[in-house]
């Protein structure tokens, strides 16, 4: 049989269809999401800074260790907002909390959570919380064909509201999650329960819901919820399916409850700091249970694993109320303005782990709402990122450059949280480069710091630098109005605060060192 040019041709385009067609059925990358709740930047033994804290030689976490050695250490990551449900949101929808309007923690649909101010009012914010499944995370990634499974805290929505149950936004299997943020005991044998904790049996709404079947048992809630993450991966990859982990654990949230098999090894701090630190290793036990049966199944090549928080470590009830020092050298901690209450722990080991050449750490800033688009991309799913305020962080570890194009960051939270200490107050702010302006609603009145050598917020310059500070509120003022964000309100007029700009250029404003 002779065969003429023309036939080869078709051939050869058939085979190369076929490759092609072959290649992009290969199975996408599983992901694993360990979203950490409340714990601080320095509160693991990865040294997340240039160089080893107290905090770093306190802790124990060597699943964590393993985990840097193997992939990337973010230096200057941050949380989306210093509390706990914007951040969520953030990740779900790539979205920062001001386009939201999901500013501040969530709980009843019709009930501001935030604490009384002296002086100001929050503005209108979506108290309900998320509740829209379309262009989340997960749904995008169940459309893609992966199994989306969350385990733990979800906080995403407030009760009675769809976004109370994950199962609506998006995940196909939701173990334990719900409305509250936080649990109401982290034994079993309260039953997961604060009733039972505080000896009352009074049901509330902190009750963690789901696991009846270990109710009485001698279990910590956090083994629990890895056991049941390690039986939901491997039913995925029975089913053939493709995975979307997103293990948040209700740990390391209050009550501070000890974990009673790891406790005994803190014996050198004291009982509430020695409880703390047990939670810690709970958590990064946790982790390395999840990786051990990642590969025990023949699959860390081909998965994501990301750790972080979802904002800075907590240094107020519950610990010592008074110093604010547990996030050291940063400043305050959890709810504050502050590089204590927005700079987080963030590893990831990419598929395969590091790319040969590519760097260790990374010392360009990013934000949590930046793991929207980068679990994306590393699944190979297409967004429409019009209203998107995030960043595919791939190509920071795809080579050995650390440092790319500078964006402004910018947090927002026009609400008082619950307790008092520095830099909890009203606030919006930015960091662009090394400087960090925050603009305080009440006064209203501005610090500016600069972050390459005042990590610790100390000196405040903005009395002498009046012009950065003019510059850096138009660049504030500019990021907020593109994301629609709401300022406090004045309970004396009942109007909002004047903007940065209006601030900045008065002239006499307070806040510039008349």
């Amino acid at each position: 049989m002779r065969v003429s040019l023309s036939m080869l041709t078709v051939v050869a385009a058939f085979v190369s269809l076929w490759i092609c067609h072959g290649s992009a059925m290969a199975a996408p990358p599983n992901i694993v999401l360990v979203l950490v709740d409340d714990l601080g930047w320095q509160d693991v033994s990865v040294p997340m800074g240039s160089r080893p804290t107290a905090g770093n030689e306190r802790y124990r976490t060597p699943w964590l260790e393993r985990l840097a050695e193997e992939g990337i250490v973010f230096s200057d990551a941050y949380a989306a907002s210093p509390v706990c449900t914007p951040t969520r949101v953030s990740i779900l929808t790539g979205r920062h909390p001001a386009r939201t309007d999901v500013t501040y923690w969530t709980l009843h649909p019709d009930r501001d959570t935030s604490s009384p101010h002296e002086r100001l009012h929050p503005p209108a914010w979506r108290t309900m919380g998320w509740s829209e499944p379309e262009g989340t995370l997960p749904t995008l990634l169940s459309e893609a064909g992966y199994r989306t499974i969350h385990v733990g805290k979800a906080h995403f929505g407030a009760i009675g509201t769809p976004g109370a149950d994950p199962t609506n936004l998006g995940f196909d299997v939701n173990v334990a999650g719900h409305a509250a943020g936080a649990p109401g005991s982290y034994l079993g044998t309260h039953a997961f329960t604060a009733g039972q904790r505080r000896g009352d049996g009074r049901p509330s709404v902190w009750d963690v819901p789901g696991l009846d079947e270990a109710h009485g048992s001698d279990v910590y809630l956090t083994d629990l919820l890895a056991a049941k993450a390690n039986e939901e991966v491997r039913r995925a990859i029975a089913d053939g399916k493709p995975f979307f982990l997103h293990f948040a654990p209700y740990a390391v949230h209050t009550p501070i409850m000890p974990h009673p098999d790891r406790v005994g090894g803190y014996g050198d701090l004291e009982p509430r700091e020695a409880a703390y630190a047990s939670m810690i290793e709970s958590v990064d036990v946790a982790l390395g249970s999840i990786v051990t049966t990642i590969e025990a199944l023949g699959l860390a090549k081909d998965t994501l694993v990301v750790f972080a928080s979802d904002n800075g470590g907590l240094s107020a009830h519950g610990r010592d109320g008074e110093a604010h020092t547990h996030n050291a050298p940063l400043r305050s901690g959890k709810g504050s303005a502050y590089e204590g209450g927005v700079r987080i722990p963030l590893v990831v080991r990419p598929p395969g782990g590091r790319e040969e050449g590519g760097p260790a750490r990374v010392d360009t800033p990013v934000v949590t709402t930046d793991l929207f688009a980068t679990i994306l991309s590393v699944a190979g799913v297409a967004f429409d990122g019009e209203d998107a305020d995030s960043m595919d962080l791939t190509e920071l570890w795809s080579d050995a450059r650390t440092t790319t194009d500078v964006r402004p960051l910018i947090w927002h939270m026009p609400h008082q949280w619950g307790v008092r200490g520095p830099g909890i107050e009203p606030f919006s702010s930015l960091r662009h480069d090394d400087w960090k302006l925050i603009y305080f609603h009440d006064g209203p009145r501005f610090e500016l710091y600069d972050l390459d050598r005042d990590l610790g917020e100390t000196n405040d310059l903005a009395p002498r630098m009046p012009e950065l500070v003019r510059r850096l509120g138009g660049v504030l003022k500019l990021e907020l109005d593109r994301r629609d964000a709401r300022l406090s309100i004045l309970k004396t007029t009942g109007r909002p605060v004047p903007d940065p700009v209006t601030t900045a250029t008065r002239r006499e404003s307070p806040s510039l060192g008349d």
